[in-house]
């Protein structure tokens, strides 16, 4: 006779993903959903739950898989689908088209240079949403995805290379169609990066109308904003203006003070956040180290402490040395050197633990990693960022509770951008689960060596199919494309 449950999951301490109090149970799936969660202490925990496998969780865990909230994961998805550095860490479902960059809608025969962080070959570029999301699905990644559509990818879409200058009201009105579009065929929402080149140019009215279809769509808003340093207050500002005309939730991405003058800052900008959220629904997302990373640019060179090279196209053998060794090999100076490596990316030690321990804190706040998966040597964020904040941040420093921890890397972000029935285990919802060692978890990715994998995750499973267990991927990989639920009012 047939057992009613594919997989059960027996006494594991189950952490729902709602910041509420664990609790001792097991969880039986059947197909793609959770189907049935007996408590220990519940009459029904003596006849058990039959299932067809099962998985003894006793001092494991049993956690919602993570949603890792802001990736450049875009092409990655295609090119690399066992997506090992985010199932390694208990990722089941990834965020992308981040920073403003995504790899749809537009078709170009030449990478502009921001989109090289997410894409190297120009074919993995889409024309449209459509297109880019039947690509993933066909390359059946292990990890379920859901996709924003980038303003600067707009931008080059609308005004080819003529970027240095704000765009004309035909090209915003092409924009805003093309963002229109995208969100009817199932993309969540548009990022901006106004900090880079290709966008630096606009105004925040130009964002403000292209974004106009997230609030009748029911889109979010993501913003790399303009300034992360001197005049953080003032972007801060421009962003929840944005949001505000589009009638769209705000996610300040990868909050941060940047550079020696504004640490310390997080005592400014997170009752900033605060005030504006009273009138707003406004949150951000925060990742566990004090270094950033994007593509090599002269202007941020003496605002880090340091800077590690993590690729070049015109260099060999520089990714992961440091920009002031390589500037005194080549007898020139640190910026002499950047020129010579573009194009090219890098690390930046440009932020104080105190700032990032606030952020990580702060209610409002969620986890992502910001990785770049195509870097020839990344930051360790990329394999490194859950499992640091459950070891290191939440059982060593004891910065807050396991359920708290938990709830901002699944539930609330599920929330935020509206995942529906992810980022919980209740019953009927989506079997994406990990299960972890709360006494072992930790990062082991550093940033000599970063591309290694965590310690302390046990099992993974994406729509209840087991994607990683014991220490290595199982083959088997079940992501889905999450698209966007219509919502227009």
């Amino acid at each position: 006779m047939k057992t009613p449950y594919d997989l059960v999951i027996r006494n594991g301490e189950v952490i729902d993903g709602s910041g509420q109090p664990r609790y001792l149970a097991d969880v039986a799936i059947l197909g793609d959903r959770i189907a049935a969660i007996v408590r220990r202490d519940s009459p029904d925990a003596v006849t058990g739950l039959p299932g067809e496998r099962e998985i003894d969780a006793t001092g494991l865990i049993v956690a919602p898989g993570f949603i890792d909230v802001h990736t450049h994961d875009d092409t990655a998805l295609i090119s690399n689908p066992g997506m090992a550095m985010k199932t390694s860490q208990g990722v089941t479902t990834v965020i992308c088209g981040n920073c403003g960059a995504s790899a749809a809608p537009v078709s170009v025969t030449q990478l502009p240079p921001l989109l090289s962080l997410i894409v190297k070959d120009p074919a993995l570029l889409a024309p449209d949403f459509d297109t880019l999301a039947e690509r993933v699905e066909a390359a059946q990644p292990a990890v379920n995805s859901a996709f924003l559509i980038g303003h600067s990818t707009l931008r080059f879409a609308a005004m080819g290379a003529d970027l240095d200058r704000p765009a004309r009201d035909d090209e915003i009105e092409h924009m805003r169609t093309l963002l229109q579009t995208s969100l009817e065929q199932g993309a969540i929402g548009l990022s901006s990066g106004l900090y880079y080149p290709p966008a630096a140019a606009a105004t925040t009215d130009e964002v403000a109308r292209v974004a106009e279809p997230l609030g009748r769509l029911g889109g979010v808003y993501t913003a790399h904003m303009r300034h992360e340093s001197e005049l953080i207050l003032d972007s801060l500002d421009e962003t929840f203006e944005i949001g505000r005309r589009a009638g769209a939730p705000v996610i300040v991405s990868h909050h941060k003070c940047s550079g020696r003058n504004n640490f310390g800052r997080m005592r400014e900008t997170l009752p900033k956040i605060d005030a504006a959220r009273a009138t707003q629904d406004i949150a951000f997302d925060v990742y566990p180290y004090i270094a950033s990373s994007t593509v090599l640019m002269r202007d941020r060179i003496d605002h880090a402490e340091k800077v590690l090279v993590t690729w070049s196209d015109r260099v060999e053998g520089v990714a992961g040395r440091d920009l002031r060794e390589i500037a005194a090999e080549w007898g020139v100076t640190v910026y002499e050197a950047a020129d010579r490596l573009q194009p090219a990316g890098a690390i930046y030690f440009t932020m104080h633990e105190s700032d990032v321990q606030a952020a990580l804190s702060h209610p409002a706040a969620m986890v992502g990693s910001d990785g770049l998966p195509l870097d020839s040597h990344p930051h360790p964020r990329l394999w490194g960022t859950f499992p640091r904040v459950l070891g290191h941040y939440c059982r060593d420093l004891k910065l807050f509770p396991l359920e708290d921890a938990v709830h901002r890397m699944t539930g609330l972000s599920a929330q935020r951008f509206k995942l529906r029935d992810r980022g919980a285990v209740r019953e009927g919802a989506f079997a994406d689960l990990c299960l972890f060692d709360a006494a072992t978890v930790i990062d082991t990715a550093t940033f000599a060596q970063p591309a290694t994998p965590a310690s302390g995750i046990d099992t993974v499973i994406v729509n209840g199919v087991v994607t990683w267990q014991q220490g290595a991927a199982t083959g088997q990989r079940a992501g889905r494309v999450l698209r966007r639920e219509p919502t227009e009012a």
